[in-house]
This record gives C-alpha cells, structure tokens and sequence, in this order.
C-alpha cells in the first residue's frame, strides 16, 4: 500500500486541527495556500469504498480521501498513476479499462471520462470518438451497483452531443437510479479559477449538491507570494513571442490581455494553456514588465493542489495531469454531500424510483 508523502512531524502538527475551525463555507479561517494544504489532508476514516475511474493524477480522489473515504483509482496513464500512489492512500491500479475489467464491491463509484469527446478541441464527435469513455461507465454501474454514483464532464456535453448525453442519462436511469445534473463552477466552491464543468449524480434517496461559498478567491490570493518573483528555471516569453501576442491581441480586438489578473480569479487552466499555445498561454506580467510561462505550483495551486502534493513527471507531464485534473477542493466539497447523502436513511423503492423518472430536457438554461 503506497504511503502519503507527508512527514510525520507535518501530520502531527495537523493531527489536532479540530473540525469546527472549517466553517460553513467549507474554508478555515486561514490564507488559501493554508486552507488547502490543511482541509485536504487524507483523513484517517477511510470508508467507504470510492471507485474512481479514469482517475488521472488523484484530484477527484483527493477531495474524497479528504473526506475519509476510501479510494480505489483506475488510470492507464502510468506517469498519472505514480503521482496519485505518492500523494493518496488508496491504490490506482494502471492499466486501460474496457468491458471486461472487474471491480470490486462499493457503495461510491466515481470519475471523470475523457472529456476530448466533447470538448470543441476535441471535435465534439461522442460516441464516435474512440477515446469515449462513457460505456466503460456505465458497465460499471450495472456490476457494482453502487448507492451512489457521480462522473464531470466538460461543458460542452450540452451542445453538438446533447443527444448522447440523454441516452447516456436514460440508460443510467434505467438501472434504477435518480439521475440529477448541474453545471458547477470551480470558482463557486473556494478555487482561484473560472472553471465550469457538468457533474452528474445517480442515488436513489435525497441527494443535494453543494452550496456555493460566499467569498471568490483571487488568483492573487493563491500565488501573490510567487507572482512576483523569478526562480531558476523560469521560462520567459522571447521576443518574438512578445510580438505575436501584440498582433493577436490587436487583430481579436482583445479587452482583457490573456496575462493572469492577481485582482480577480484565473481563466480555465487546460493542458493547452498551461504547457503551450502562446497566444493563450497562462502566464505572470512581472513588476518589470517581464512576462513568464505560469510555475508548475503556481498552477496546482489555481487548481487548489496543496503544497505538499508532489507531481511525478516531466514538466510537461505534470501540466497536462494539473489541466485534466478536477479541482480537489470543488471534489471536497462534493464529497461531502455523498457522505451525508450515504449517512441519511432516506431511500426510495424501485417503484417510486420509476415514478420521479421524466424525458430530460438537456438545455445549460434549465441548470
């Protein structure tokens, strides 16, 4: 079983931090980078089991383990793998999923298929993209048969593939589960970024998705402590680079230049943005008006990675696992209502199940 990377000297001076100091917003009374690296410590519970498919690095798990559930990963990319066993307690098995792959007994699956699917990089091709994920889901949930069941996906599932989407639903629905959907930003639930992202649950009792917390986090409140500084290895925009962004931002008649404001939370991090794409890059404006390629943990911190969360990887490898991952501290939060939801004793009948079912309407309007 892989251990968390945390000295034993950290774990003790976190051992006592009591329940009560997190409000009801979700935060501690503490800076961001406190918060994070606090509230998402794995804790020590540790049940029931969550199954996680195409886990990635551990973000969705990470919120999950936080909220002392079990976690068991699934994940073929094996520089992903690695980093989820430094980080987490539960195991990721490698290895490419398909609809034979067994799994063990839970009351919690969860994940993320690969949104490329459905995302406009991506061509918006659903079903006919090769990379869908979704049957490989639900064959899971007709084997495990979970109490619960939740998968994110990006935005774009509401548009060009909105039909997929309800057949998707409706095949869910009719392994006798409520189906529910809302469309969740990051920057709602205590994350220094815009980040809007489709999460749909199945239960069969009463489940209710968080509520939003009141204050927004800047990106200033994440990073300031870095934003203003240089270290070695920074890499710069070169000249050239310099003036092609001018160009773009003159011929898109751009408003609001693409260098991350500190005043106010960050655009979406994606793999593209963060390891290239110049045009789009996200990237510091220096005091002296140098301008650089965002930090590996300035963007794990937008993305509300704590600190002591250690990517395995090249750098490129670690952007792309930061972009693909879903924010811990949102998943934290939503962890938490699938504990309460499984705490509750508030379950229907089959027969009641049936009678809530109606034709879903897939518009982001009705969100």
């Amino acid at each position: 079983m892989p251990t968390h990377h945390s000295s034993s000297q950290t774990h003790r001076c976190l051992s006592g931090l009591e329940d009560d100091r997190i409000s009801k917003e979700g935060f501690v009374n503490m800076n961001y980078s406190s918060t994070i690296n606090l509230t998402l410590l794995p804790k020590e519970l540790r049940t029931p089991l969550v199954i996680d498919l195409f886990a990635g690095c551990g973000g969705l798990a990470l919120g999950f383990e936080a909220q002392g559930f079990e976690t068991l990963g699934y994940e073929m990319n094996s520089i992903a793998v690695s980093t989820y066993r430094k980080n987490l307690k539960g195991e990721c098995v490698e290895g490419l999923l398909d609809l034979s792959t067994r799994y063990p007994s839970a009351k919690v699956i969860i994940g993320g298929p690969p949104c490329q699917p459905f995302s406009v990089i991506g061509k918006q091709k659903g079903r006919e993209d090769e990379r869908d994920g979704f049957p490989i889901f639900i064959e899971a949930i007709r084997q495990v048969n979970p109490e619960i069941w939740m998968f994110e996906n990006v935005r774009g599932v509401f548009y060009r593939n909105k039909s997929y989407l309800k057949s998707i639903i409706d095949t869910l629905r009719g392994c006798n589960y409520i189906v529910e959907y809302r469309l969740l930003n990051a920057v709602d639930y205590g994350v220094p970024q815009n980040r809007e992202r489709v999460f749909v649950v199945g239960h069969r009792g009463n489940f209710r998705f968080p509520e939003s917390v009141e204050r927004k986090v800047t990106a200033g409140d994440a990073i300031g402590d870095l934003a203003a500084t240089a270290p070695l290895g920074s890499k710069f925009l070169t000249e050239s680079m310099e003036r092609y962004i001018k160009a773009y931002e003159q011929k898109s008649c751009c408003i609001n230049p693409r260098d991350l404001a500190l005043d106010r939370p960050a655009r979406t991090l994606t793999c593209r943005n963060l390891a290239g794409s110049t045009s789009d890059m996200q990237r510091v404006k220096l005091p002296d008006g140098r301008r650089r390629r965002l930090l590996v943990r300035e963007a794990a911190r937008l993305q509300s990675f704590p600190d002591w969360f250690v990517f395995e990887g090249t750098e490129s490898s670690v952007y792309n696992q930061i972009g693909n991952a879903v924010p811990p501290l949102l998943s934290y939060h939503l962890a938490g209502c699938i504990r309460s939801y499984l705490e509750s004793e508030i379950r229907l009948s089959p027969s009641e199940i049936s009678e809530i079912k109606s034709p879903l309407s897939i518009q982001p309007s009705l969100i």
